[in-house]
């Protein structure tokens, strides 16, 4: 059954995206903040792990199936024709080190496509691979990279520090975010800091936060959950107090016991002044341009997470907007300091580990 537009989407043009005169200062600092907590939790660990959204929560592949007679304007890059493709998701919360899940934040959630082909970004040639990745949330916390930069070496200053300080801590901002939520807000600085709601990870609704060409218009992707097992965990209170692996083991439990489904949505934009390129922060309103779906994803039953299920998906994997055909190049300032961070974090993790990230071109059954 056909997908109906209701609305025109704007085509993109090049004059969208505004570089600010410092931006690749602003970026080479966000590098250096991003490479400190890498080198921090190197020490800890001995082993490298993402500078940010390093604990993975849930490790899964699955098949991406795009629907059938889409419209034009949906029927574009990785979504221009019906077929099914391979995919890897990874779940995951946002610090840089690995803390216990009683210390409550952002959650998130990177996919990779594989056996796309088209035409390839510069940095991307050669490979089949279109990655989105994703939080919990509509909007970014920050406008612009300079404002994320603030954020991003106020948190680095947290990494390695009192982890039982920090769990204290984050009942508390649970406690205030609930105040602020009641009254009808949200804060974001709350949630990053710990106050996000105790809740089960399978039950969101995960966002590019920013854009990205979409053909010759530009889109947000969404991946929202669609079955009814998955729905069900919407809002879900999930108490992991002393579980410190609480949000994995209630993924495995899931995954033990049934499937799951969510559709992959992408909304179009309409106008530039409510749907801007480079203000991160700004949710484009839904009124306007709704998400329209475009796929779906499936899950079958399968261990979620394991030791060596990590070793495969965090260790030799790297998920980044920049893995992706020219149709759906990344935009405004986000996107563009995100290419030289997930760079350096994917050839330092390589180089530590021993193990080079490699870009698959097919998907073998993921370790139990």
């Amino acid at each position: 059954m056909s997908t109906a537009l209701t609305i025109q989407p704007l085509r993109f043009n090049s004059s969208f995206e505004q570089v600010p005169e410092d931006e690749a200062e602003t970026i080479r600092e966000l590098v250096e903040t991003l490479r400190s907590i890498m080198d921090i939790t190197y020490k800890d660990y001995g082993h490298a792990v993402r500078s940010v959204h390093a604990k993975s929560q849930g490790l899964l592949q699955g098949e991406l199936q795009v629907l059938d007679d889409l419209p034009p304007e949906l029927a574009q890059g990785a979504f221009a024709r019906a077929g099914t493709f391979p995919v890897v998701m990874r779940f995951s919360t946002n610090p840089g080190d690995i803390l216990d899940d009683s210390v409550s934040t952002p959650r998130g959630l990177a996919i990779k496509i594989i056996g796309v082909e088209g035409e390839r970004e510069p940095g991307s040639e050669g490979q089949t691979t279109q990655d989105f990745v994703m939080q919990n949330a509509p909007a970014f916390g920050a406008p612009t990279p300079k404002k994320f930069l603030g954020m991003l070496k106020m948190l680095a200053k947290t990494t390695d520090k009192a982890p039982g300080l920090k769990k204290a801590l984050s009942a508390v901002l649970r406690g205030t975010e609930a105040v602020v939520e009641a009254a009808g807000g949200e804060s974001p600085t709350l949630r990053n800091l710990g106050g996000h709601p105790e809740t089960h990870i399978l039950g969101e609704t995960f966002y590019t936060i920013v854009p990205f060409l979409y053909g010759p218009y530009f889109v947000k992707l969404s991946v929202a959950p669609v079955s009814p097992e998955l729905t069900a965990l919407t809002d879900a209170p999930l108490n992991v107090n002393g579980k410190p692996d609480g949000l994995r083991e209630a993924v495995n439990e899931f995954f033990a016991n049934g499937g799951a489904q969510w559709e992959v949505r992408v909304q179009l934009a309409t106008d530039l002044e409510n749907m801007p390129i480079e203000d991160a922060s700004a949710e484009w309103p839904e009124e306007i341009s709704a998400y329209v779906p475009v796929a779906r994803i499936r899950v079958m039953p399968q261990p979620a997470w394991s030791d060596s299920r990590a070793a495969v998906v965090d260790d030799q994997l790297a998920f980044s907007p920049w893995h992706c055909l020219s149709a759906h190049r990344p935009l405004g300032g986000l996107m563009r300091s995100r290419k030289p961070a997930y760079e350096m974090s994917s050839q330092l993790r390589g180089e530590r580990n021993g193990c080079p990230m490699h870009e698959p071109r097919a998907l073998d059954t993921l370790p139990k």
